[in-house]
């Protein structure tokens, strides 16, 4: 199947990144290459533009499409954790911008292969990077009812998460679960019928929830908005594109406690932190206009958060 992504809020996310011409930029989630692609044709011969992804897939896609563009260009096939490791081995101290989009590619949620689906059958995988160990058949198959109570509540935010535990439990006794279409089944048969009736499709949060667990979705947000902050040139910019509310709110709180001076409780009469702030105060969230969900309706639930470094 061919590698294809829609890339979501394409022009607000490059022009609100781009700065200068000939600066450097990283597009930390390369995907199919398409903001890449677009922030080429704003930048000048002796821009360099870096392209990171876990996917190798998607590097691969990518570098097809981008390898008659008009500047210096490389691609990385590595986890945007890693942000700072790549920068340094490319002996980069500063970036002008860096750009996250944090769905996964329709790609991805079409190819039943990857184990993203839950509208098509496919082996229980999940996995961004193959080279990761752990997948979603190890977290459905292995994990306890408790565990998988919590990451499912957690990351997913299920009111059913408790049940959707029990009866995956219960049915993995009896032999293991191999498949999505197994789990869809099983997710669908704990949620009760009139629970089902209206919202998004019932499997989608659980989905979600085993999703971020197998990648370490959330656990790198914060640290990686971090790195990336201290290694912004002056005047460089941040832009992350989030799709789910647990993504955006640490997104949100790592971008407003860097734009403060002082973090120290209310309580606290002077401060005692010495924390200053590294960026301006964060730009105005962009969401997709009604033509772009019309057209794309996974960009529906998409928020853009820009920053600026001082």
């Amino acid at each position: 199947m061919e590698f294809r992504h829609v890339s979501v809020l394409l022009h607000e996310l490059v022009d609100g990144v781009f700065t200068i011409p000939n600066g450097i930029y990283v597009d930390c989630t390369l995907g199919g290459g398409g903001h890449t692609l677009e922030l080429a044709k704003k930048v000048g011969p002796d821009a360099l533009l870096i392209g990171v992804d876990q996917d190798e897939e998607a590097i691969q896609a990518a570098g097809k499409r981008l390898e008659n563009i008009g500047c210096r260009h490389c691609l990385i096939h590595e986890n945007f954790s890693n942000i700072g490791k790549i920068l340094d081995e490319k002996q980069i101290d500063s970036v002008n911008g860096f750009l996250f989009d944090l769905g996964v590619s329709s790609y991805q949620l079409d190819e039943g292969e990857r184990g993203f689906s839950y509208m098509h059958d496919g082996r229980l995988d999940m996995r961004m990077d193959q080279r990761n160990p752990l997948t979603a058949y190890d977290v459905v198959n292995r994990y306890n009812e408790d565990e998988l109570e919590e990451i499912i509540h957690r990351y997913g935010e299920e009111r059913w998460a408790r049940r959707i535990a029990k009866f995956i439990v219960e049915a993995r006794r009896e032999k293991p679960i191999e498949s999505t279409g197994e789990l869809v089944h099983l997710i669908k048969a704990a949620i009760p019928a009139g629970a089902r009736k209206d919202g998004p499709h019932p499997a989608k949060r659980t989905f979600q929830a085993i999703r971020i667990e197998v990648n370490g979705e959330l656990r790198i947000l914060e640290e990686t908005m971090k790195t990336c902050v201290k290694r912004l040139a002056s005047g460089g910019r941040i832009g992350v594109i989030t799709f789910q509310s647990l993504e955006d709110r640490i997104i949100k709180d790592v971008f407003r406690e860097m734009a403060q001076d002082c973090i120290c409780p209310p309580e606290v009469p002077v401060c005692v932190c010495g924390h200053h702030r590294e960026i301006k105060r964060p730009f105005k969230p962009v969401k997709p206009c009604r033509e772009e969900i019309e057209a794309n309706p996974r960009a529906r639930s998409a928020i853009l958060r820009i920053v600026e470094k001082l």
